[in-house]
């Protein structure tokens, strides 16, 4: 007889509870090395179980010192959010449902959610409401299925079947870009068998968009079928693309225009920076995250599609043991359900539009927009906080939530003092930053995407950038307790023995 569970998720529920309540004082790093989580977590094999309740407590108890506070409002490194709590509820019912977010048949529910939840976002984000949308892991599959409905479309206009014949004798398809693409983007290139050789980069202008001009001449320069992928949003400077020129460009010669927008897609959802997405409704694909700035927990990516036709044929698949809904639906005069395999590149999959559905609900455009406001508030403070300290020089300030920051060394090493100093943060524990390289040098990038975020955060993270600038790496030891951030000893911990 099955035990009931209730008492087994009573108790995950109090561990959760009181991990989110530890958030605002926790530190940020993990405190942890992998020594120490490998001789923690690396036991044998089990031969016989252990009791679920113990199981449970023992995880949390032997991760605890584990996990980077990507979740809290005081992380400021990658573009990372965290859940709103109607999300996070949502996605703990997904995970209970156990729906198989394939198709109809499999969870007809998950499935209208899906419809209409897609149908939600268009909307907010300001795209074309004939476009198809998929739900996927995040911004990289959701490339790599714009891309193929891209590379199909090319392709068939020119008399080339790529799903039949393959890419082998095909025309080459070349991908342009301003040189300043995300990885995801080379690697989607990768994966569809186009080939980073075809990925070329046509220059930006001092601005940091794509260069107009040089994009004209390469358009110009030959009638290869041509995809040009902009950006809402960069990932160092927050920067948009000319997006009405750029379509224009494209257009007038046939090409496809993609636009990465993982989190610059959300400006369009109020009015305050929907001007930087000005014409971005005329591209031909569109991605976005929404475990970025809609702060849902992971994996939670979208892709639209001006082209249903080019994106449903370039992945959908069919199988004598499915229940398809367009086949269910044939003379019914019903209009078929939607059948989620044809629009993603997965086929099992979780009901991942449940968590969205249940943010965008919660939260409402005005809600949405609100945290989108705030969030670019903290990144300008952030900026201009940092910024103000000695020897700190500003080398982006936010269009959005994105900064670029780097560290003046006396002996003229930036670069490497620069990653001192960012070191220094993250081991403080009090805020998180991260490094990149922008434009040949060594910079911290300041990212504000997280719903917790609030003034204090921004305060405190702006002391532990002082600090780490004016301590000697060897010897400091910051009083967490003085500002409010508190590490927990293992006998403290939930679930110990």
């Amino acid at each position: 007889m099955d035990k009931d569970p209730r008492e087994l998720l009573d108790r995950t529920a109090a561990h959760a509870a009181e991990f989110l309540a530890g958030l605002a004082t926790r530190p940020v790093s993990p405190g942890a090395d992998l020594g120490r989580l490998r001789e923690t977590l690396g036991r044998s094999l089990p031969e016989d179980g252990v009791d679920d309740v113990r199981v449970i407590d023992e995880l949390v108890r032997d991760t605890a010192d584990g996990l980077l506070g990507s979740a809290g409002g005081r992380f400021f490194g990658w573009v990372i959010g965290g859940g709103v709590p109607a999300a996070l509820a949502a996605d703990w019912l997904t995970a209970t449902w156990d729906q198989n977010a394939a198709m109809y048949a499999c969870g007809p529910a998950v499935a209208v959610i899906e419809e209409v939840t897609g149908e939600w976002l268009k909307e907010l984000l300001g795209l074309p409401g004939e476009a198809s949308f998929g739900f996927t892991t995040g911004a990289q599959a959701a490339h790599l299925t714009a891309l193929a409905a891209a590379r199909h479309k090319l392709l068939a206009d020119r008399g080339w079947d790529v799903e039949r014949r393959g890419l082998a004798g095909a025309p080459v398809v070349r991908v342009l870009t301003s040189g300043r693409q995300h990885a995801s983007v080379e690697r989607a290139v990768r994966l569809l068998g186009l080939g980073t050789d075809q990925l070329r980069s046509v220059g930006s202008g001092a601005d940091g968009r794509i260069d107009l001009a040089a994009l004209e001449r390469e358009l110009a320069a030959t009638d290869a079928p041509t995809v040009v992928c902009l950006q809402a949003g960069e990932i160092n400077t927050g920067l948009f693309d000319p997006f009405g020129e750029a379509c224009a460009l494209a257009a007038a010669r046939g090409a496809w225009v993609h636009v990465d927008g993982a989190f610059g897609l959300w400006a369009n959802v109020g009015a305050r920076h929907r001007h930087l997405l000005d014409g971005v409704d005329r591209a031909d694909s569109w991605t976005a995250d929404g475990h970025k700035w809609l702060n849902v927990p992971f994996d939670s990516g979208f892709v639209f599609v001006r082209h249903p036709s080019a994106h449903r044929d370039a992945l959908s698949t069919r199988a004598s043991y499915l229940v398809h809904a367009a086949d269910t639906a044939s003379g019914t005069g019903v209009t078929p359900a939607r059948d989620q395999l044809d629009w993603n590149p997965e086929w099992s999959r979780r009901a991942r539009a449940v968590p969205v559905y249940a943010a965008v609900r919660a939260l409402g455009r005005r809600g949405i927009a609100e945290m989108v406001d705030r969030c670019v508030d903290h990144a300008r403070r952030l900026v201009a906080g940092i910024g103000e300290l000695p020897g700190v020089e500003v080398l982006a300030r936010p269009v959005i939530n994105q900064g670029l920051v780097r560290f003046l060394a006396a002996d003229g090493d930036h670069d490497a003092h620069t990653d001192r100093v960012i070191d220094r943060v993250q081991r403080d524990g009090v805020a998180w930053f991260g490094g990149t390289t922008w434009n040949g040098m060594r910079a911290m990038r300041i990212s504000a995407v997280n719903w917790r975020t609030d003034a204090h955060a921004v305060d405190l993270a702006i002391g532990a950038v002082a600090r780490s600038l004016t301590a000697d790496p060897l010897t400091a030891v910051t009083d967490h307790a003085n500002l409010g951030v508190h590490r927990r000893s293992a006998a403290s911990r939930p679930g110990k023995p």
